[in-house]
């Protein structure tokens, strides 16, 4: 261990309660041993935690971090204060919506590398450390810290890093205590590598299996809404927000993000996949904050107005049928959509590379010039989607009174001749 810059009888670090957040945590436990106080926080307590700490003339000596989260403007301007007095101040962050704090000697809030890879948390509290000599370099903790970086930014999704996912997986599965009881331990004991144990496999795998199960729960839970200018869906949800809202949004890429909502907890989360889409500063709007494509905050009475009891009627949406043979996107005959409310609705390619949509048996004036633009406003204005063969062939047999075994035979010939009837 290298000699520190200084003699540090007490640090306190308030850091986020997620995997970034413990990876911080984690940190200051190998770098000032039993002299690291650390106060697993979220927005809702952080404000009151850091204001009685710098209140209290005990800690006016005391070494004062703030990793993953940031205080609000009137916490800020007392920090400040602090600082001038002389007595120590470090907060270090990664997200954009923290990017002020970049004004005061005592704040880092770096998004990204200078080579374009993003920081999280966990690692620019690491770098910060070895800079100032307050801890040496190990290759075990990088390897963790490389994980938690990758998960967090969710590169690891890009990089298909299952490594990384798992980790996070695991923390949820454990308590925050015993996780970061067994990290402390295998890091100390082992600086060559870091890899998980066969029986924490074991675990994620029956793990991975339940991930599955409540994700499928529910996407069929979400309801779809405008709110502002935004197309969202909203669903419930208490446990595996980013695995459920990153499938949600490639599930529904027509909607502009998912609100994750936890009555219980008075807890929000923003999720998107669209770069045009900023659910950072979506979260601002309720006292939150994040990154540009995943945010968070508490649930406000306002949002419960607006996103439990406005939408407490609305019907849930469906997935797209995955299994159609017949009832297909773009296909050359049409395509057969219906919504909630039991209304099909149709969109036809008009022969001159344009596609109209039919909706509840009337035809939108729009026309559009690709099939994936026309389905993005159907679904958007009514909540569509594709419906599956079993239910189209059994409607279209019906109308044109043929059997549906007929009709499967000669599909594409019989829907061509007859898609006015069909359509109107």
């Amino acid at each position: 261990m290298k000699q520190k810059w200084m003699v540090v009888d007490r640090m306190i670090i308030f850091t986020d309660i997620d995997l970034d957040g413990l990876g911080c945590g984690l940190i200051a436990k190998l770098a000032f041993a039993d002299k690291a106080n650390v106060f697993y926080s979220s927005y809702r307590n952080l404000n009151q935690r850091v204001e009685a700490v710098i209140k209290n003339p005990e800690n006016n000596n005391v070494e004062i971090y703030i990793t993953d989260l940031a205080v609000n403007e009137q916490v800020e301007k007392k920090l400040e204060e602090r600082f001038r007095q002389g007595k120590h101040v470090q907060m270090i962050d990664h997200h954009v919506t923290a990017m002020h704090f970049n004004q005061y000697k005592w704040g880092s809030v770096i998004p990204e590398y200078e080579t374009g890879k993003k920081t999280c948390a966990t690692s620019l509290f690491y770098d910060y450390l070895i800079e100032h000599n307050i801890m040496e370099r190990n290759r075990a903790l990088e390897e963790f810290i490389e994980l938690v970086r990758q998960y967090d930014t969710w590169e690891w999704d890009e990089n298909n890093n299952l490594t990384a996912k798992r980790l996070n997986d695991l923390f949820y599965i454990m308590s925050r205590e015993l996780f970061e009881e067994e990290m402390l331990k295998r890091l100390t004991e082992n600086a060559d590598s870091f890899e998980l144990t066969d029986t924490e496999t074991m675990l994620l795998d029956i793990e991975e299996q339940k991930i599955h199960r409540y994700i499928h729960s529910k996407s069929r839970q979400l309801v779809q809404t405008f709110v502002d200018d935004y197309c969202v869906g909203i669903v419930h949800a208490e446990q595996y927000l980013s695995e459920l809202g990153n499938e949600l949004n490639n599930l529904y890429p027509h909607l502009d993000m998912i609100i994750l909502l936890n009555i219980g907890g008075k807890k929000m989360g923003f999720r998107t996949i669209h770069d045009e889409v900023n659910v950072a500063e979506f979260a601002k709007g309720y006292g939150g904050g994040g990154h540009p494509k995943a945010s968070g905050s508490e649930l406000t009475r306002e949002a419960f107005e607006k996103f439990v009891q406005n939408v407490f009627e609305i019907i849930p949406v469906k997935p797209d049928a995955n299994r159609n043979e017949f009832n297909l996107k773009d296909s050359p005959v049409g395509t057969s959509y219906q919504n909630p409310l039991g209304e099909n609705s149709f969109i036809i390619p008009d022969g001159d590379g344009n596609y109209s949509i039919v909706h509840n048996k009337e035809k939108t004036e729009q026309k559009f010039s690709t099939f994936a633009d026309a389905e993005r406003y159907l679904k958007r204005n009514y909540s569509s989607s594709l419906r599956s063969d079993h239910e189209y062939i059994y409607q279209v047999s019906k109308a044109l009174r043929i059997s549906q075994d007929e009709l499967r035979g000669n599909f594409q010939e019989l829907i061509r001749n007859y898609l006015i009837d069909i359509t109107l």
